[in-house]
């Protein structure tokens, strides 16, 4: 639907892209209000991290995922600093184009959750309806997004494939949503917020409702992992996907970890001894390991995919359950952080 109205570029949106979808888009639209984060700790401070193992009879392949659910680093992260998180979503096309384009002809970016799919400058054509994106701007004919540096960071799209891609249904897929983040008051010091972040992803990692998620999760994983070459039809193809995306499919390597890791070194530096630094430190040390052995899984599930040998699945196990113990340790340790000067 671009090409309703002038038209309007947001000059003074800084285009920096990220290495995750989600964080990438957010530092979008805090910069516009202000705030100076970094990537690893928008990650953190949202509470990005965990592990999903979602086996669902609609999904072709079983799917691993290394992180919380697509906008809940938003959601926690806008909470977590006391800003006003406006969500918008709906059925109607229409709506969804006046959604995204009131806000930015108001002169305020807006995040949209899409399948990546649908997008012109998406090389690799795979569904993934939980796609994070930044807008800042639209013409007659195309609309100006901020995706990954993998995606080319300052990017355009079509209108209709925008439109596509916003409205696609599917796992994961939203009903053409849109957000942005207002900044009404004073942002509380990060130092003051890290420690409450760091122990709620801890005891969420340790204490899992279900056997597929946290530390849990990975165990589980571990013990179907080595079946999959009789999953689906393609099971190959299967294993290769999952393989691309633990490793390139933003999550900025080691399957989320680098970026959890880097959060926990700047942790450290903002708390310093007096407020856990030592326990962050230690499991820093741990997590640039942990981020490793994930890498050493994708190598591993694409070496199988590519020769069709299932001992390279029992491999995979075998790093999975090391690191379902190494993670469990980590989280142990991190659950008893203090904040700052207590």
């Amino acid at each position: 639907m671009a090409g309703a109205g002038a038209g309007v570029i947001l000059l003074e949106v800084s285009p920096d892209a990220g290495r995750h979808c989600e964080t990438t888009a957010l530092g979008v639209l805090l910069r516009h209000e202000g705030i100076e984060l970094s990537e690893p700790l928008r990650f953190g401070l949202g509470q990005g991290l965990g592990f999903v193992l979602w086996d669902a009879k609609n999904l072709p392949f079983p799917f691993l995922g290394g992180r919380s659910k697509p906008m809940t680093i938003t959601r926690v992260l806008a909470a977590r600093l006391g800003l006003r998180l406006q969500e918008r979503e709906t059925t109607s096309p229409r709506t969804a184009w006046r959604n995204l384009v009131t806000a930015l002809d108001a002169g305020r970016p807006v995040g949209l959750q899409l399948d990546c799919y649908h997008l012109d400058h998406f090389t690799t054509k795979v569904h993934f309806g939980g796609h994070v994106v930044a807008a800042h701007g639209y013409d007659e004919t195309s609309v100006h997004l901020v995706d990954t540096a993998q995606q080319g960071g300052p990017v355009t799209t079509s209108g209709a494939s925008l439109e596509r891609a916003r409205g696609a249904r599917g796992p994961m897929t939203a009903r053409n949503l849109s957000f942005t983040l207002t900044r009404d008051g004073e942002v509380p010091p990060v130092r003051d917020v890290v420690g409450e972040a760091v122990r709620a992803t801890a005891h969420a990692f340790l204490d899992p409702p279900i056997a597929n998620l946290g530390h849990r999760g990975i165990r589980t994983a571990a013990t179907r992992v080595p079946g999959w070459f009789e999953r689906g039809d393609d099971p190959a193809g299967g294993i290769a996907a999952v393989a691309e995306l633990m490793e390139r499919g933003g999550t900025g390597g080691g399957f989320f970890r680098v970026l959890y890791r880097d959060f926990l070194a700047e942790c450290a530096v903002l708390l310093g001894e007096a407020g856990g630094g030592d326990d962050l430190r230690r499991a820093e040390r741990v997590y640039a390991t942990v981020a490793q052995r994930w890498t050493e899984v994708s190598q591993h599930l694409a070496t199988a995919a590519a020769t069709g040998e299932a001992r390279h699945l029992v491999r995979a196990a075998e790093v999975l359950r090391d690191l379902a113990d190494r993670e469990e340790e980590a989280m142990r340790v991190l659950s008893g952080v203090r904040d700052a000067g207590r």
